[in-house]
């Protein structure tokens, strides 16, 4: 079948009508491709804030449930002195009272400065810092148990928690041993615990 340039011209608009309407359904189709893209991208980023949401008021439920557990003991240990300023002050005053009270022959004794302590056993203290008071001791004893009565009655209801690092026992050169007099002397070494609180950043 032979087509005249009579039949190319009365088919000329109806080529370029259907090469129009193809050209119109491809863009149509690439527009809602990039559209069905575009929405399918925005339900995912929806998605991910809304399970982001679901876990920061989780955590926040989580955070609120830890404060209310965990505060009054937090606050004991404020109390007790182990997080916070050191009180050696306290301490002194406790020791000057335990002797009193159990009747010894006296305590010297003798602190050095706060230094930070990081202990030779593993202890996650998170973001407190760990600090020790170095504390010698000396004292007369009638016998050893006046050094037991001591160390029990250290731990008050103000004072840190404190490790006993050394000990030396040692008999005096007293002639007159009589009931009531020290027959014994010690020197011990003590280091006094304390955590200090997080440094707020500045704003």
């Amino acid at each position: 079948m032979k087509f005249s340039i009579e039949d190319l011209r009365k088919l000329q608009i109806p080529l370029i009508t259907l090469l129009a309407a193809l050209v119109l359904a491809y863009l149509m189709v690439s527009m809602t491709d990039s559209r069905q893209v575009k929405a399918s991208e925005a339900l995912q980023t929806q998605q991910a804030a809304l399970e982001q949401a679901r876990q920061k008021n989780q955590s926040s439920g989580t955070e609120k449930d830890n404060i209310a557990k965990y505060l009054p003991l937090y606050e004991g240990l404020i109390k007790r002195g182990f997080i916070g300023e050191e009180q050696r002050i306290d301490w002194i005053s406790d020791i000057r009272k335990i002797n009193q009270q159990n009747k010894l022959f006296g305590v010297i004794y003798n602190i050095d400065a706060q230094k930070d302590y990081k202990p030779a056993f593993p202890v996650n203290t998170g973001s407190f810092k760990l600090h020790r008071s170095e504390m010698k001791l000396s004292m007369a004893m009638l016998y050893e148990n006046d050094l037991l009565t001591l160390f029990a009655a250290l731990p008050a209801e103000n004072n840190p928690p404190f490790m006993l690092r050394d000990c030396t026992i040692s008999r005096t050169n007293n002639t007159l041993r009589g009931r009531f007099e020290p027959n014994l002397d010690s020197e011990c070494e003590i280091d006094w615990l304390t955590l200090a609180e997080p440094t707020k950043a500045k704003p």
